[in-house]
């Protein structure tokens, strides 16, 4: 399939397109014209229907004097992707900003321009996006002359935030620090009476530079980094660290150690979704509701101290499986646990979905339109409360998911309510995924062992993490280390999403539709 859509590209554009060869089995990567980027991959987007699901830079001034630039699309139909490479000279980098007709571009290229120092002419907002008003010009960190230990003289200048105009409208700032145990973020109310007309987020105070942390250390080591992107998809971000280190050795895993990583992946996913269920209805004071989703995730911690003794998952994937057999002999006291929380969640959920305040209260919140989810590629729950019709386990199905059966939850009108609903159903999804990995379980082997990769070879990992789509990129360097470690996780294309989601609600409700989203700092702020 990669190869026909090859042809056809290179039909379209044969003086566009330089060449093209596939990589491990689903990836094509076509080398194309920087001067034509910008109408090849509107095209893509527009004319084809691929989303463009990543779009980094990468410093290749050692290989071959020139900057690289990764534009990803996702053929999900058949379950490939679609990589435009262009390649841009290091002495005053520039390239063609897409982001007029691709909008899902936006936030890339402000981070590509921040991190490497590229422009992306014609942008509609050049304002910083990872750096605020204390990063020094003309500074790029994850250009490979930058070292990894410099600290560089902090300035001081205006920060920059749009201005909404007009009679009776004022601003209302909130953050970067909270009055809960959260991480920090800066978040710009423009409000006209109640409602509110524009929200301006701004994040990475707690931006960690694990990119440039990962260059040039082994692939062990970073794999122990990728744990601890974000806490809670401390297992999702593992397992997608995994599969591209895998695919690059050309590793099959056995077939137990891929059904324990499913059961692994939608207990994550259940303790996850189970948590926000929760603070959902703590956000709407209905303590009864909160106390029994907050119960029900205990029992879900619990199971993972009965697995591997630690609440996070970590240290559970292995490169080439997982690290021991965790499930072996707690089959029974598995399913008993799991069989009680089913029950469980289903009178919590019959009992709140008749209580007509609460109802009331999640309807017609925080509306994200579909035609926005679909531009901004709005993944995971979020997307699909909104008519995104898309899952990575069915989309680019990985591991023992081809051998299991489940629905995917589909709503259609994006609001707290369509966002929970769909948490609700996949909590039930997740149960019976890791009964049917139980039941099908095999014996075998757990770990085919990693032992080196070849250099400058290059692959993608997907997994559906509880927020959504999580896709990372890894390409090696010499003496089995890490040249270029590209994470895009699900929160990166939500937090857009979010702050057109809130547009004509009161400022009161922004908690409830921010818990309904429920997106992740650290894993934006890498």
């Amino acid at each position: 399939m990669c190869k026909e859509l090859y042809r056809k590209l290179k039909e379209t554009y044969p003086e566009k397109i330089y060449e093209g060869h596939v990589e491990n089995g689903n990836e094509l990567y076509l080398d194309v014209n920087p001067d034509k980027i910008l109408e090849i991959s509107t095209n893509v987007n527009i004319v084809l229907g691929f989303p463009l699901v990543s779009m980094f830079a990468s410093d290749e001034r050692n290989l071959s004097n020139k900057f690289a630039i990764y534009y990803v699309f996702a053929y999900r139909e058949k379950s490939s992707l679609l990589i435009l490479k262009t390649t841009i000279d290091g002495k005053e980098p520039t390239i063609k900003s897409i982001s007029n007709t691709v909008h899902a571009a936006a936030s890339y290229e402000r981070e590509i321009k921040d991190l490497f120092g590229i422009i992306p002419v014609g942008h509609p907002d050049s304002r910083e996006l990872v750096f605020h008003n204390n990063w020094p010009d003309g500074i790029y960190p994850l250009r490979k002359d930058y070292p990894s230990n410099y600290r560089p003289e902090f300035v001081k200048r205006e920060q920059n935030f749009k201005k909404i105009k007009g009679e009776g409208v004022y601003e209302i700032p909130v953050g970067p620090v909270h009055a809960g145990i959260i991480e920090p973020g800066h978040f710009r109310f423009s409000v006209a009476g109640e409602p509110i007309i524009n929200l301006e987020a701004q994040l990475y105070f707690v931006h960690k530079g694990i990119e440039k942390m990962c260059e040039g250390e082994s692939i062990e080591r970073c794999l122990y980094v990728s744990e601890r992107i974000s806490g809670d998809e401390t297992y999702s971000n593992s397992l997608v660290y995994c599969q591209a280190v895998e695919k690059i050795a050309n590793i099959k895993i056995p077939e137990r150690a891929e059904f324990t990583r499913v059961i692994f992946a939608e207990l994550e996913r259940l303790t996850s979704h189970l948590g926000d269920l929760g603070g959902i209805c703590v956000d709407v004071a209905y303590l009864f509701a909160a106390s029994q989703f907050k119960m029900m995730r205990i029992w879900a911690y619990q199971i993972a101290d009965l697995l591997c003794g630690m609440r996070f998952l970590r240290s559970v994937n292995k490169l080439g499986g997982v690290r021991k057999d965790f499930i072996a002999g707690k089959e029974l006291n598995l399913v008993k646990l799991l069989n009680r929380m089913k029950s469980e969640l289903e009178d919590t959920v019959n009992i709140i979905k008749s209580n007509s305040m609460f109802t009331d209260r999640v309807e017609n919140t925080g509306i994200l339109q579909s035609n926005i989810a679909l531009d901004l590629n709005a993944v995971g729950p979020a997307g699909r409360a909104s008519g995104m019709c898309h899952d990575v386990r069915k989309s680019h199905p990985y591991g023992a998911y081809k051998q299991l059966q489940f629905k995917m939850p589909r709503h259609s009108y994006g609001d707290v309510n369509c966002r929970m609903n769909v948490k609700i159903e996949e909590c039930f999804e997740s149960i019976d995924l890791i009964l049917q990995a139980i039941h099908l379980m095999p014996n075998g082997k757990i770990l085919e062992p990693v032992h080196s990769v070849e250099p400058y070879k290059f692959a993608f990992g997907m997994t559906e993490s509880p927020r959504g789509e999580n896709i990372h990129w890894v390409m090696t360097g010499e003496n089995d280390t890490i040249f270029r470690y590209k994470i895009r996780t699900p929160s990166f294309c939500n937090w857009p999403a979010l702050c057109h989601a809130v547009q004509g609600n009161i400022v009161p409700d922004f908690p409830l539709i921010n818990k309904s989203f429920n997106l992740s700092y650290a894993g934006n702020d890498l």
